[in-house]
């Protein structure tokens, strides 16, 4: 599939681009999280950055929670790669989708860049939110389709 702004990456692919970004957050990868962003002025609160990251990881450095989540991808949570628009000649941006506690959806948009332009990896973190939808089979190019797209993971045992 490719509308132009999106397409949908090899497994072989997918699992590549997990592989180096474990191996850049294993070896200090500098993140970049967009904890406020401009659209979130429009969007119910619970579908923000800074909200969710709260609600999930409440006590917990954002970076660090963010760190170890991230390594825990898996090529059956891969959506799509898209095109950054806002800046065409950075390198594409991955969609994921991650289901915590059993029922939360979260939206996961991200970036790496091995050896960035200061000789650091970095990882760029645009999403990280509760989803807008609920989350369906069809949105997971390598998930199992029988309804359990993508490893539960159970933290913050608060109800939302």
């Amino acid at each position: 599939m490719t509308d132009g702004k999106s397409r949908i990456e090899s497994e072989l692919e997918v699992r590549s681009y997990l592989q180096n970004l474990k191996y850049a957050l294993d070896h200090d990868a500098q993140i970049t999280f967009q904890e406020v962003r401009q659209v979130d002025q429009k969007r119910e609160i619970r579908q923000t950055n800074a909200y969710t990251i709260a609600k999930l990881f409440p006590n917990e450095n954002p970076a660090d929670a963010l760190r170890r989540e991230l390594k825990t991808l898996t090529v059956k949570e891969y959506m799509r790669t898209v095109k950054d628009l806002r800046f065409p000649k950075r390198s594409e941006m991955r969609e994921f989708g991650k289901v915590y506690n059993g029922t939360k959806d979260v939206y996961i948009k991200i970036r790496v860049e091995l050896l960035a332009a200061y000789g650091r990896h970095t990882t760029f973190i645009m999403s990280f939110h509760f989803a807008a939808q609920a989350f369906t089979p069809e949105m997971f190019p390598y998930g199992d389709h029988t309804g359990n797209i993508s490893s539960t993971v159970e933290v913050n045992n608060e109800q939302e």
